[in-house]
């Protein structure tokens, strides 16, 4: 059966596949079924180079897709991850940890290890050295939504 239709079917039902899966990789994301995609539109092009010929059955064909598909993703894969850069800004979405430096001015004293201190309009819980409401602290490091502190 999958014999018979591969055969009627022709070379363009490799590039029907090819242009579904890139059509789906739009709907789907994760840049995966781009490059299956392009190895369906490759078996195309191979299999109008060389329908007809016996060597080109339809299980030739199916194993040729897969390792087309194989390697494509390998290659992407190798492509994307070469593109990665540094973030001028790594801290970005780390609010606490990009504060950590700063010299800030604790609100509510330090006592027992705890206390606030308020950064623009957001007041934060730091834990360190006991200091006095007003004395000035350096964030030295950030962890969840707490400040460790030492007095400056």
């Amino acid at each position: 059966m999958i014999a018979d239709l591969v055969s009627r079917a022709g070379p363009w039902s490799w590039w029907v596949l090819g242009v579904v899966l890139l059509i789906l990789e739009i709907v789907v994301p994760g840049v995966f079924l781009f490059w299956i995609g392009l190895a369906g539109i490759a078996t195309g092009l191979l299999s109008l180079a060389l329908w007809g010929s016996a060597i080109w059955a339809w299980q030739v064909q199916v194993v040729t897709f897969v390792v087309l598909s194989f390697v494509a993703v390998l290659v992407g894969r190798s492509l994307l991850k070469r593109g990665d850069t540094a973030s001028d800004e790594p801290h970005l979405n780390q609010r606490g940890e990009s504060l950590v430096g700063r010299v800030v001015t604790v609100t509510e004293a330090i006592e027992n290890g705890r206390g606030r201190v308020k950064i623009g309009d957001t007041t934060w819980s730091v834990s360190g050295p006991d200091a006095p409401a007003g004395a000035k602290v350096r964030i030295v490091n950030a962890s969840g939504n707490e400040l460790g502190v030492v007095v400056e």
